[in-house]
């Protein structure tokens, strides 16, 4: 790839490779909140957010730096305000905060209600208007992922819940933002120059938090560090926008439905937490939701 050719926005890709694209960056997302429970045995809240938006900001300016990839116009610099507040920052730190209490199955089945905030989100912020069988089939959606979070918590809110619905409104916003911006410019450039926006204040954050909360290496501890920067941040984030700018917003986040029960998955795997005899229906019934909202016109 020339300069020349990642400055301009990138080939556009059929639907179905799309979908792909969307559900690679579901699975990555799916990891996120195992690995920062796995991150928090070695670093604390506010290190673990600082040092993860580093860690990924290095990479991605790595990239831009090797493709000599120009800065962003100025018009664009709104949106990606809005990506770095609600992706970068906003919703690792909300939801890093709320996994100090909760547990992991808790937190994926709360944030299971993303899919229908960005839908929302969208439809405001384009002015798209999906079907009728769309939001049907989003809102039974998420009336299943309701349920299950109440009949997993005994219907009792927590201070965790309050973070974490926090962290649907922001990283809605950034999501919805970002597939915008994917639109006009490369998603891992989307992602890549949020990185280095945040970078001051990431880095400010880290050197602050490095001198007040206590650091206790573990091998899990840097690998959780390492795949939210890695993994989550950067290439969850660049297959992600990809995706949504090829299928749309709506589309792209009903995919998102999924990564409560992959969540799940993993934290069975690696964290040892048990599942409850919901978690199969659940996984079924969401799944169903999302093959409806796929075929529903947008």
């Amino acid at each position: 790839m020339t300069a020349q050719d990642s400055a301009t926005p990138h080939t556009p890709i059929a639907v179905g490779g799309g979908t792909l694209l969307a559900a690679l960056g579901v699975t990555a997302f799916s990891l996120t909140f195992p690995s920062t429970v796995w991150g928090l045995e070695s670093f604390g809240p506010w290190s673990l957010v600082a040092l993860r938006s580093v860690l990924a900001a290095l990479i991605a300016g790595a990239f831009l730096l090797a493709l000599r990839v120009p800065v962003p116009e100025r018009r664009h610099w709104g949106g990606l305000a809005v990506v770095c507040g609600g992706v970068v920052l906003g919703f690792p730190l909300l939801t890093t905060l709320a996994l100090e209490t909760s547990t992991t199955s808790h937190a994926a089945v709360v944030i299971g209600l993303l899919p229908l905030t960005t839908a929302a989100f969208a439809a405001a912020r384009t002015g798209r208007r999906p079907s009728r069988t769309f939001w049907l089939a989003a809102l039974a959606g998420a009336a299943v992922v309701i349920a299950f979070a109440v009949q997993q918590s005994g219907g009792a809110l927590s201070a965790a819940d309050l973070y974490l619905f926090g962290a649907l409104v922001v990283c809605a916003a950034g999501y919805t933002e970002g597939g915008r911006l994917a639109g006009v410019m490369p998603g891992w450039q989307v992602v890549g120059w949020a990185l280095i926006g945040c970078l001051p204040l990431s880095a400010g954050g880290a050197a602050v938090a490095l001198a007040f909360e206590p650091v206790r290496l573990t091998g899990h501890g840097v690998a959780g560090l390492v795949w939210v920067a890695a993994g989550s941040t950067f290439f969850g984030l660049y297959v992600w926008y990809r995706g949504m700018a090829a299928i749309g917003i709506p589309k792209a986040s009903q995919l998102q439905l999924a990564q409560p029960v992959l969540t799940l998955v993993w934290s069975v795997l690696l964290l040892g937490e048990h599942l409850t005899p919901a978690a199969p229906v659940a996984a079924v019934a969401v799944l169903v939701c999302i093959a409806v909202t796929q075929r529903a016109s947008t």
